[in-house]
Order: structure tokens, then sequence, then C-alpha cells
């Protein structure tokens, strides 16, 4: 930075540090928020860095127990940990309960991550490894970069921009392909045949990206999904591998 005649302070950034008196804002200052921002980072990926294979669990809040959703996610949570996947939820109430409580009562690893929000819930009581966000992006970040797939039961304007943010990532290849599979078919229906009858014959995205979505209403078809395109992922790297390998050797073995 440089600063001259009226821009420069009358105090020295040392003085400031070191200075008890005054008033307090300074912390809440963008470049003070930045390194909160960084050590949201730090402890969300040194919290979460030693998961086994994981998949993102997104629903409502607003979910009642005893619902036949929140029955659902149970069962979807339970069938993904008796798979061997971890449970990742945003670690409130309703569907991230759910899903997050059939996972811990099927003895799998229940992950929740929080987000502070002035009208809501700390992080239920069926989480394993859990930690509350301040910031969407870095909440975010985390689903994104320690999930393998993502499970979308019935939600609002939260899971649809899960949903979503989802869907562009892997169509734009900016995450490794991975499946996202929507639970209720019912629920689910009418926006899928907007998708497939408006947004796809005008142009606004390409025929294939509908196959980026999956749907069903039965959590072991969840599971079969999943495990599908992950065993397609590893032969296409394996086969890869192989070729890359073969282009090293000259074809010869050597």
């Amino acid at each position: 930075m440089t600063l001259r005649g009226k821009a420069i302070p009358s105090t020295t950034t040392d003085q400031r540090l070191l200075d008890s008196r005054g008033p307090s804002d300074w912390v809440h200052a963008d470049p003070w928020r930045v390194l909160r921002i960084q050590a949201e980072f730090v402890e969300g990926f040194g919290l979460l860095a030693d998961l086994p294979r994981a998949v993102s669990i997104f629903g409502s809040a607003r979910t009642k127990p005893g619902s036949e959703e929140y029955a659902l996610a149970e069962r979807v949570g339970a069938a993904l940990t008796e798979s061997g996947y971890a449970v990742i939820t945003g670690g409130g109430p309703g569907i991230m309960e759910a899903a997050n409580k059939g996972a811990s009562e099927a003895s799998g690893v229940s992950v929740g991550l929080g987000i502070e929000l002035p009208f809501e819930q700390s992080l239920n009581d069926y989480i394993d490894i859990g930690i509350e966000f301040r910031y969407f992006f870095v909440r975010k970040t985390m689903f994104v970069k320690y999930s393998q797939a993502f499970v979308v039961l019935p939600g609002g304007f939260g899971t649809l921009d899960e949903l979503f943010e989802a869907v562009t990532l892997v169509q734009t290849k900016k995450v490794t392909r991975f499946p996202i599979v929507l639970v209720g078919t019912e629920f689910w229906g009418g926006l899928l045949d907007w998708i497939k009858d408006q947004m796809a014959p005008s142009g606004k995205i390409a025929v294939e990206d509908i196959e980026l979505i999956h749907v069903t209403d039965d959590p072991a078809e969840v599971v079969n999904i999943i495990r599908r395109a992950h065993e397609t992922q590893e032969r296409e790297l394996e086969e890869r591998a192989a070729q890359e390998e073969l282009a090293r050797t000259g074809g010869n073995g050597s």
C-alpha cells in the first residue's frame, strides 16, 4: 500500500496493536475477518482430514420427527453407513437430524457441519464429529471437499441452493464427477419435469446435463447409484493409469 498526506494514520500499526485502550471495532474490520475465515478453513480441514469416504445428505430443517420424510432420511443414513460411508449433514434438526440419527444408530461415522444463523439451532444430538461455521462459503467448501456424493431429500431454499451448487460444480467440471441423488419422486418430479421441458429444449443446459441427477424413493437404490458411480470412476482411473504407463514405456513393458 502507498499512503500519502492525510491518508497517513496518526499512529503506527505496532502502537495500535500494543495499546489496550481505545475502541475495539478494529476486530470487525475486513482484514481481521480474513484471519477468521482462514481459521475456519484450518479448523475444518484439520477436523475432517481423516474421514472415510463420505456422503452429504441435505434436506429441510423443518421436517418433524415421526413424519414419513424423517423416517426416510433415517433409513438413508443407516443404509449409507452399512455400506461403509460416513454421513455428513448440515448438523441441524429435521432431515439433517434424521440422517445423523440413522448413521449413528447404525454405528457409523455421523458428521455435522453447522452454520451460525440468527433464528436457528445448535448441532443435533446424533453427531460424532461436529463444527459450527460463521461463513457459508467455508462450510460449502467442506461439504464439497469431503463428500463423494450428494443425497438430497425434500427441502426449501437452502436445500435447493445446495443441490444446484453441486450440479453446477459437476457440470462445469470444477469437481470430480460424483453422483447427485434426489430422494422423493413426488416432491422432486415437478422440478425435474421443468428442467427437462424448459431448460433443456431452450438450450439453457445440455441434454446430457440432466443425467447428472438421479431420483429414487428407495434407500437401497440410493446406495446402489452411488456405489455404481464410484466403481465406474475407479475403473476409469485404472484404465487411465494403464494407458499412461503404456505411453511411458512405449508398449514394451520396460
